[in-house]
């Protein structure tokens, strides 16, 4: 199979999918231009902020995106890329897009408010409690996994560390410049566009290499820069939106397009065929050396290549708050997660179309990183187009760095919000400050307290991830039924997502028993007995409603 014709399929796919099924989706939830949206009735200066739809975009986008469409189609190639673009092609279309627009729809018609909220004007009480639990225990995940790669990153290639650094500096600058001083936002992009892109020679000419500066080991200096980071998701959760959060999602969204750009443009131009298996049967082997399941491990590893519960978190969480029109909510969240779609199948045809075989791609996955390998084979078709393959490769890792910082930054504000409504109001527990430092506390602790098991995390953290999406769909079926709505079209991706994500959760909590691993087991029993007592509750208050 050639990989520019692959893309190309994909891509018709999910242009139809836009035209059509996100259209009739928009008309049967009700989605009306003409009513005020909580960024207007509820403007604070603070999280509830009129966004320019563009602006709303680039940070709703780079906030979703994350390293999960290029991690997980990496590491799922082990079940073929034929297996993988089926799953990417029908649950981006049919689930995870859909999942991303009910969830911003629901949340705006709720006042902006989170889904545990909105869980809550369902099931009640316990069911509100029960969701912002897990929905609060994935987001630590969120943090902690996308830190241990960040970090990683940072010292695998300084130069990323010193361009992120400086990008950070510039959004808040940025934020200064539109949000307090007044300036257009086409006046602000022409001016600091630019200068991010030139921040990319700076970092390579100025790489901040502190094995080389402070004569670190690379242990301790991964554990620095672990520190500072959580030290910054700290910052970015308390600091006003519009000064931080949204200026460097909206800056750094030009960067990943930029990527994805050259990416889809080196897949067309580099024409690779596609090695590696189509299917490589129901059971493969892959980076931990020993037989993986088709199912459910195919679903929960892609992740976010085609449907993710952190969207909905999202969504609800900040992007809810800043739009300014209902219009946008089709743009904002459907278009967002096909993107994203696309960003996962680039990153597939990357190790597909590099590995000259399966076994190859097996033994580059059980040795390097899923990022390292995407920005080596992306940045290999690259070559291509006349781009060096060190200079593509550094752009890539650094793109994928901004995708890393813009998830835990607003993942550190979405947890810090799924706490302060746990919590009573006028408690101390409930201050911002206290709320954000304990989720930091205790990603410090899963990343600090096993380094060995903190790599472990991210089929925890996929299986959470997509167990949180049919919760999601869970409450938005109930809302479809009750107000006379088609139900099924969140009720059949609910129970497939559902019996997956459980399925894998469960086969997590039975290899930790085996292998004594604290962390993933109480991890995932806690996630699991979470889930199972919401439906539960789900199941009885229907019950009682038909009585």
């Amino acid at each position: 199979m050639n990989g520019a014709i692959l893309l190309l399929i994909v891509s018709a796919c999910f242009l139809v999918g836009y035209l059509v099924y996100a259209k009739w989706l928009a008309n049967k939830l009700g989605v009306d231009p003409s009513k005020k949206t909580p960024a207007i009735t509820k403007e604070d200066g603070c999280d509830y902020v009129p966004a320019h739809p563009t602006v709303l975009f680039g940070h709703h986008f780079a906030a979703i995106a994350g390293a999960g469409p290029i991690v997980g189609p990496v590491l799922a190639a082990e079940f073929g890329w034929a297996s993988v673009t089926l799953w990417i092609v029908l649950g981006c279309i049919f689930i995870g897009a859909a999942h991303d627009m009910i969830a911003l729809f629901l949340s705006v018609r709720h006042e902006g408010e989170s889904i545990g909220t909105v869980i809550g004007a369902i099931l009640g009480k316990p069911g509100k409690i029960m969701f912002l639990l897990f929905s609060w225990s994935a987001l630590v995940l969120v943090v902690a996994e996308f830190n241990r790669q960040i970090a990683g990153t940072f010292v695998a290639d300084p130069a990323i560390a010193t361009a992120s650094l400086l990008f950070i500096a510039e959004a808040v600058l940025f934020g200064f410049c539109v949000y307090r001083w007044k300036m257009s936002v086409l006046v602000a992009s022409l001016i600091f566009v630019p200068i991010m892109f030139a921040f990319v020679w700076v970092g390579n000419a100025f790489p901040l290499d502190l094995v080389k500066m402070l004569g670190l080991t690379k242990e301790t200096t991964s554990l620095v820069w672990t520190l500072a980071l959580l030290g910054y998701c700290f910052f970015a959760s308390t600091c006003p939106v519009q000064y931080l959060l949204q200026p460097r999602d909206y800056l750094n969204a030009y960067l990943l397009y930029a990527m994805m750009a050259l990416g889809f443009l080196g897949v067309f131009v580099a024409h690779p065929t596609l090695h590696i298996d189509a299917f490589a049967g129901f059971s493969a082997v892959g980076r931990a050396g020993t037989s993986d399941l088709l199912f459910p491990f195919l679903f929960v590893t892609v992740a976010c290549g085609a449907c993710s519960g952190f969207h909905a978190l999202v969504a609800s969480g900040t992007s809810s708050k800043q739009i300014s029109n209902e219009r946008s909510i089709r743009p904002i969240a459907y278009g967002g997660m096909l993107l994203e779609g696309v960003l996962a199948i680039i990153a597939l045809i990357g190790v597909a179309g590099t590995y000259m075989s399966q076994q190859e791609y097996v033994a580059a996955i059980q040795g390097m990183e899923p990022v390292q390998m995407f920005a080596a084979t992306v940045a290999g078709f690259c070559v291509k187009i006349g781009i060096p393959q060190r200079m593509a490769e550094s752009f890539m890792l650094l793109s994928v760095a901004a995708f890393l910082m813009t998830s835990v930054d607003a993942g550190t504000r979405l947890a810090r919000f799924s706490w302060q409504e746990l919590v009573p109001k006028k408690t101390v527990a409930h201050n911002m400050y206290v709320g954000t430092f304990i989720v930091c506390a205790l990603a410090a602790g899963l990343l600090l307290g096993n380094p060995q098991a903190a790599k472990q995390l991210w089929t925890l953290f996929a299986s959470a991830n997509q167990l949180l999406a049919s919760l999601t769909l869970l409450t938005a079926t109930i809302w479809l039924v009750r107000n006379r709505k088609p139900g099924w079209i969140t009720a059949i991706p609910m129970v497939f997502m559902f019996g997956v994500s459980s399925w894998a959760l469960s086969a997590i909590l039975v290899s930790a028993v085996k292998s004594g691993e604290i962390i993933r087991l109480v991890a995932s029993g806690f996630l699991l007995a979470l889930a199972v007592a919401l439906v539960a509750i789900t199941v009885v208050k229907r019950g009682k409603a038909e009585a």
